[in-house]
């Protein structure tokens, strides 16, 4: 048997025995070999989620480019809905087909340019303030779990689920509310606006960091490499409310000066 081309490999304990006669040890070759891909494994990994988060910003990105583009501001309203809808039945349904969630990640994109349109014709820049704000936010968060100051336990999670579904009943009465009385209850308005606005961010960004343990949490328990899409959609949902609130805590502001 000829020797290995590799000199780490003929170096290696693994090859042993006389020339001519040596013998490999796999565990060894394993081990000196490139790290297993969750194509190897069929195991979802955290490289997984970053990789087709960034593909579905990018998608996301590209539809309200366009949407921004062609002037389909008329469109956000419409997309809203649909995905809205869409979004539900991923989540509901726990759908991983790719399909699906590039089709959500599109229309949301629709949305996002349209609204973006629109707040950026009446306050011009706010957008791009947003944007920095959004990945500036992201950011910190990122580095806060990472660094272990926010811990994710039970009684967290509880909170920030439990107070994420009180907000979400309480924008909807003001949304119906809205049909009767304009304005609404006058939670997106003045000073008022400006306090629900900054509890909405800071209730976005802890939704993020439960998406960011849920990522390392199923990596661990080895969870099956298609779920890495239902993870990145997850991610997508909250980094598109966060840039939402932001752009509303701005124009309120920027509206007062």
């Amino acid at each position: 048997m000829r020797t290995s081309s590799n000199p780490a490999l003929n170096r290696s304990p693994a090859f042993s025995g006389r020339a001519g006669h040596q013998t490999i040890d796999p565990l060894e070759v394993a081990y000196l070999g490139p790290s297993a891909t969750s194509l190897d494994t069929g195991r979802m990994t955290v490289e997984d989620v970053i990789n087709k988060t960034g593909l579905l910003l990018i998608v996301a990105f590209l539809s309200a480019a366009v949407t921004w583009t062609l002037g389909l501001g008329g469109l956000a309203f419409p997309a809203a809905l649909v995905g809205l809808g869409l979004g539900l039945f991923i989540s509901f349904k726990q759908v991983t087909r790719p399909g699906v969630i590039v089709a959500y990640a599109a229309v949301e994109g629709v949305f996002l340019g349209g609204i973006s349109q629109f707040f950026n014709a009446a306050y011009p820049g706010i957008v791009v303030q947003a944007v920095v704000g959004t990945s500036a936010v992201a950011a910190v968060m990122l580095g806060l779990y990472r660094s272990g100051r926010i811990k994710v336990t039970p009684q967290f999670t509880k909170m920030v689920v439990g107070a994420t579904l009180g907000f979400l009943v309480l924008m909807i009465v003001n949304l119906v509310a809205g049909f009767v009385t304009p304005g609404g209850l006058g939670l997106r308005q003045g000073p008022f606006g400006i306090v629900v606005g900054l509890f909405a961010i800071g209730l976005a960004s802890l939704n993020l960091v439960l998406d960011f343990d849920l990522v390392e949490r199923s990596a661990r328990q080895g969870v099956p490499a298609r779920f890495s899409w239902f993870a990145a959609f997850g991610i997508l949902v909250t980094l598109v409310w966060l840039y939402i609130e932001i752009l509303r805590l701005l124009s309120i502001l920027r509206g007062d000066d």
